[in-house]
């Protein structure tokens, strides 16, 4: 699992880096500053003009505490490492969704437990990232090597992924989910205020996407709630659960902290056509 696993995360993830950012150091209007004139992540969160908190911002996942991704998953994730880009540094779930469960207490059904193992074989070579497809979620939300935009109105919230170009509208205006929907990649959202945080829900998916580098699979009965809730300026806590039926028997938590990403931009990725790199990767 572990060799597997390290493989994986960095076949999979080298096809689609850049830069992280344009107008690198461009002053955001209304960030609050310290004496030496950097921004004060630890200020007091803004409110957006109906009184809502205002979750606008460019945002990326939190790094792994040092030490953690080793003990989970081996030592050799080092070997990887390369200025800017280190998966020690990659949340404990983007490798494993059901990292939390012991492994006797899996809740993947017996029937996709066999897509499962199919996956994991050839994860270095036809994942759907490798193949420049979408994320899908929880991974756009969870994937920190690269951040995502938020852009807040009061009817309607725009999520921007960096990482393939990929978008989400959530819906603020009291629709319902849709009933019979074709499914997509990213599903489809509508959310509403709890207080001062954002319930999200989404459903509406295919079912060709990976829940993790891994290759955990998932049907597309999966529905997804994510809690977004700015605690100060510069911190957001996400709280996803990941519920199918279908594949899995009980419903899967995530936890990750967001961390605002000030004076700074996403950048468009491309990754639709001319892929190159997939032929030259050593199949296991």
């Amino acid at each position: 699992m572990r060799n597997r696993v390290t493989k994986v995360g960095l076949l999979c993830v080298a096809t689609l880096l850049c830069a992280h950012a344009q107008w690198l150091d461009y002053p955001t209007p209304g960030t609050p500053r310290t004496r030496g004139g950097k921004p004060d992540l630890t200020a007091k969160a803004p409110r957006a003009s109906n009184g809502k908190p205002d979750l606008s911002g460019v945002w990326q996942t939190e790094f792994s505490p040092k030490g953690e991704i080793n003990r989970l998953y081996g030592t050799e994730l080092r070997d990887y490492a390369v200025p800017g880009d280190d998966p020690t540094e990659f949340p404990k779930y983007l490798f494993n969704i059901l990292v939390d469960f012991k492994p006797e207490e899996s809740p993947l059904r017996p029937e996709f437990a066999e897509l499962y193992r199919n996956n994991a074989a050839r994860k270095g070579t036809e994942s759907p990232v490798v193949r420049c497809l979408p994320q899908g979620l929880p991974r756009a939300d969870i994937s920190n090597y690269a951040p995502f935009k938020i852009i807040q109105t009061p009817g309607l919230i725009a999520i921007l992924y960096e990482i393939d170009n990929t978008h989400r509208q959530v819906y603020l205006d009291g629709r319902k989910l849709p009933v019979d929907p074709q499914p997509a990649w990213l599903g489809y959202s509508v959310g509403k205020w709890e207080g001062d945080t954002l319930v999200v829900d989404t459903a509406g998916f295919n079912d060709k996407g990976w829940l993790d580098i891994s290759g955990h699979p998932h049907s597309e009965e999966m529905r997804i709630q994510e809690r977004f809730h700015r605690r100060d300026f510069g911190h957001m806590d996400l709280s996803i659960t990941v519920d199918d039926p279908k594949a899995y028997s009980k419903p899967i938590p995530v936890n990750v902290v967001l961390v605002l990403q000030a004076d700074s931009d996403i950048l468009e990725t491309v990754c639709n056509e001319n892929e190159k790199d997939r032929v030259h990767i050593v199949k296991p």
